[in-house]
């Protein structure tokens, strides 16, 4: 089984749970979207000595913490799980962590991302709306599909150029993914990891 170095920020047992099934790695639980700040300084601690991995549900809890993390902790590194490999086996149930499978685990652990401090190449909210990304009644599902490509997770149109920026998207990286989204190729995105 592989070793994870960072510490993963989740959300809650059952994540926890569920990623020791497909790694060896440990885990600190934030119990919910309202981080306390020992919780917080904690975190900081732990990237600074071993680095963390922020890896919550694909849903608006976990984006709120992902982006409680961010500000505080820039140099966190980031995973994301798909919407559709969280969904619950049952008809009840919220997206998390604990309902993907080990493999979706690994995958998803295998695209992890840190935020640029600097990308030259801001895609512009022009660039979005021409892509079909931003402002039509087709937007979401689009945003939803490039942010699977790029392994981003799904963002709203308010957060989409942020999080390409963020990551250090480049221009060649987002027209290869609207290539890929349009049926042009089938590969895996060039690599943007750190």
């Amino acid at each position: 089984m592989k070793r994870i170095k960072e510490v993963l920020v989740v959300e809650g047992k059952s994540d926890t749970e569920r990623i020791q099934q497909a790694v060896d790695a440990d885990t600190i639980e934030t119990r919910g979207s309202a981080i306390r700040d020992e919780t917080l300084a904690l975190i900081d601690r732990l990237a600074q000595t071993r680095g963390v991995i922020v890896f919550t549900d694909p849903d608006f809890s976990g984006e709120k913490i992902r982006r409680i993390i961010a500000d505080e902790i820039p140099e966190a590194k980031h995973a994301f799980l798909d919407k559709h490999a969280a969904a619950p086996d049952k008809a009840h149930g919220s997206l998390g962590v604990e309902h993907a499978s080990p493999a979706a685990i690994r995958q998803a652990l295998a695209q992890v991302y840190t935020e640029s401090e600097s990308n030259p190449e801001v895609i512009s909210r022009e660039e979005l709306m021409a892509a079909n990304l931003v402002g039509n009644h087709a937007a979401k599902q689009r945003r939803l599909e490039l942010g699977e490509y790029l392994h981003l997770g799904y963002v709203n149109a308010k957060q989409l150029q942020r999080r390409l920026r963020m990551f250090g998207i480049t221009k060649e990286q987002f027209n290869e993914a609207l290539t890929h989204l349009e049926g042009g190729t089938t590969h895996e995105p060039t690599s943007h990891r750190d």
